[in-house]
């Protein structure tokens, strides 16, 4: 059975893999998951990866909680290879990742006003 929720706060913060997830899959588009695995790593010019168990892992999960939706590919796939499997981002899935990088903006402005990065007040 789905545990889906309707408050983006029940799922903050994220595990890295899942918001990672989130972000790659931005666009709205179908994809597979090699290639989120690809934007992942695109996304942050080749500093941060996600494995192949934890993406799959995180899917399941994703799919579960509401987060993403699956479908699977065509079955005219010339590929020669098992059928892929497709994710694209919820509206649920927006709304948590918005959720998400509005919670990791104030923990930045905290390091920011405490001079932990640069910008802070002199």
């Amino acid at each position: 059975m789905p545990r889906r929720t309707k408050d983006p706060a029940t799922l903050i913060p994220l595990k890295q893999s899942i918001y990672r997830v989130l972000l790659a899959l931005a666009d709205g588009e179908w994809l597979h998951g090699y290639a989120i695995m690809q934007a992942v790593s695109e996304m942050s010019q080749g500093r941060e990866t996600v494995l192949p168990g934890t993406l799959y892992a995180a899917l399941a999960r994703m799919v579960e909680d509401g987060l993403v939706e699956a479908q699977d590919g065509a079955h005219d796939d010339q590929s020669g290879g098992p059928k892929r499997r497709y994710y694209r981002r919820t509206s649920f899935g927006r709304a948590v990742v918005r959720a998400e990088s509005e919670r990791l903006r104030a923990l930045l402005d905290i390091a920011v006003a405490r001079k932990i990065l640069p910008g802070g007040r002199r």
